[in-house]
């Protein structure tokens, strides 16, 4: 039985995950091991703050570099530059939308680790990304927002 292709992520959006692994990996962990190997040597380690705490935030550290590279393993890189059909709205897209009241919108298709609404970078599994999959200018779709539904005119696709 073949593997199912893992969730899809710009290569913009892979560098920007492993950056963070090698940030925490090669700077912060040292820095708090560090900080707790100097604190455990101060003796009584039930109420040395600075060494509770540098325990706790290794932990976190280690949690997150943890999910980080399960994450980074699942992710599929996805080029949006090798879409074969640059004509419809696809992964990578950045989609110009107008409203009903010729409101305009932009929009990128983004992965869900990558998304960040107040900048236009939508993920993929979101509503809106639903909706536009497939679209070509001209086009009319529907977005079913927790507000209520919303009509939107793909107005221009491209492909940066």
């Amino acid at each position: 039985m073949a593997s199912k292709p893992g969730p899809p992520i710009t290569p913009q959006g892979m560098a920007a995950l492993k950056a963070r692994y090698d940030h925490l990996l090669g700077k912060e962990r040292p820095e708090v091991v560090e900080i707790v190997s100097w604190a455990a040597g101060n003796g009584d380690r039930s109420e040395n703050g600075d060494y509770l705490y540098g325990r706790k935030r290794m932990r976190e550290i280690d949690r997150e570099l943890g999910y980080l590279a399960r994450r980074m393993k699942a992710l599929r890189v996805v080029d949006p530059a090798n879409q074969p059909d640059k004509d419809r709205a696809f992964f990578g897209a950045t989609v110009e939308l107008a409203d009903e009241d010729d409101e305009r919108k932009f929009v990128t298709l983004v992965g869900d680790d990558e998304q960040d609404a107040g900048s236009g970078r939508i993920g993929w599994n979101s509503p809106m990304a639903k909706a536009l999959k497939g679209a070509s200018v001209g086009d009319w779709r529907t977005v079913r927002l927790p507000g209520g539904a919303k009509e939107w005119e793909v107005m221009a696709i491209r492909y940066d």
